[in-house]
């Protein structure tokens, strides 16, 4: 009643329930009647009495969710959710600190990056001829029996055949499929190679290797792509150079990206530029919660930023957003200004040649390349981050 929460009790209940009766707005089972639900969809509903008159709009629609508990929606509410559905900028985001790092980081890039052809084309054989595996199209019978009786559940659920056996059997897909692929083009255009230079790394491979094309034409497609975009990777960090171009980011990218996660599972930050950071990882203590939580607390740190993946540096392999920018207070540490990715492992052996690709384009830009002040890495925890910086 005017937003307060009212307790029915006995009397008031025994009071509703002699006015519904004697309106004859509920059967001898207690059940609504038809005359009830005309007089509301009339409009010309008994008035209540005078004692629970102030609660007859909240009478009436218990009533009326009996038959129809649409009428419900708004009056429930789930108390679990979080009433905080936006996650602006706050006033971190206008200190000098963050200000003078934004305007360190904050340029676009373009890059080039020349590399012997035959270099590549003698790795991808190689890695190709090692690595490649292609399963051959498989089928799957069942056989059963069809119960005598069953009813409409069973057959929905898919449970209407007794004493089910499988077999799985290759299928002979040389014998049978009548697609054409362009190969050599497919490949060129995953792997942003010309076709002349895919074809020369499809001749030198082992006659059994290229053999599985027919086995199952789609997955050979796919891994070999995959294979070769790994040996162009491990190449292109020696020949790559970045040109800084026009353009830079606007400060929305901060607020554009949504999560999908509730804002009870995200941080509650004090030195970001969010009040709310959403951390990667389905632990309850993931790498970067913990990372985010040393680094909230740390005394060295003035102001960070989650960053979106609007934010991002090109590289040959595909564009790459590193997570974190963070400012340390002058005279705190080696380098005010840091970059950071925040890894399960640090060990580039344990990375994908994709994945450690792009960190090593970023690291190359950022600790080589640019004028900027900015220093990049990849680390796995707070501390690590502190014992990085010393060496760069």
């Amino acid at each position: 009643m005017d937003g307060t929460p009212i307790l029915i009790d006995k009397n008031a209940a025994d009071t509703i329930e002699f006015y519904l009766i004697s309106n004859g707005y509920v059967d001898m089972k207690r059940k609504v009647t038809d005359k009830y639900r005309t007089d509301v969809k009339m409009g010309t509903v008994a008035p209540l009495p005078e004692e629970i008159q102030p609660m007859a709009e909240g009478i009436h629609t218990l009533i009326q969710s009996v038959y129809d508990d649409s009428v419900l929606k708004d009056m429930f509410t789930d108390g679990h959710e979080t009433k905080v559905k936006d996650n602006p900028l706050n006033d971190n985001f206008a200190k000098a600190e963050f200000q003078a790092l934004w305007k360190q980081i904050n340029h676009k890039y373009a890059y080039t990056v020349e590399f012997d052809s035959d270099e590549l084309i003698r790795k991808s054989i190689d890695h190709i001829n090692e690595k490649l595996f292609v399963s051959e199209l498989q089928y799957t019978t069942t056989i059963g029996r069809q119960k005598a009786e069953m009813n409409e559940h069973e057959v929905g659920r898919g449970a209407s055949f007794t004493g089910e056996k499988t077999r799985t059997q290759t299928l002979k897909h040389a014998q049978t499929s009548q697609i054409k692929y362009d190969l050599i083009g497919k490949i060129a255009e995953g792997t942003v190679l010309t076709r002349k230079t895919v074809a020369a790394i499809l001749k030198g491979l082992r006659a059994d290797k290229l053999y599985m094309f027919k086995n199952n034409p789609e997955e050979f497609i796919s891994k070999v792509i995959k294979l070769i975009k790994e040996q162009k990777a491990t190449m292109i960090v020696e020949h790559i150079s970045y040109d800084q171009i026009e353009g830079e980011y606007d400060s929305t990218i901060f607020t554009a990206e949504k999560s999908t996660q509730t804002f009870d599972k995200a941080f509650r930050a004090t030195k970001a530029i969010q009040d709310y950071v959403f951390t990667d990882g389905s632990a309850e203590k993931s790498i970067e919660r913990r990372f985010v939580e040393d680094l909230d607390a740390a005394q060295e740190v003035c102001v960070y930023a989650k960053l979106p993946k609007g934010f991002h540096i090109p590289t040959p392999v595909g564009n790459y957003s590193p997570d974190w920018a963070i400012a340390f207070y002058e005279g705190t540490v080696k380098h005010i200004f840091f970059v950071a990715e925040t890894k399960g492992t640090m060990d580039s052996l344990n990375l994908r040649p994709i994945e450690q690709a792009k960190i090593s384009c970023a690291k190359k830009l950022f600790n080589e390349m640019s004028t900027s002040n900015v220093k990049y890495h990849d680390v796995d925890s707070y501390q690590s981050l502190l014992n990085v910086m010393k060496s760069l």
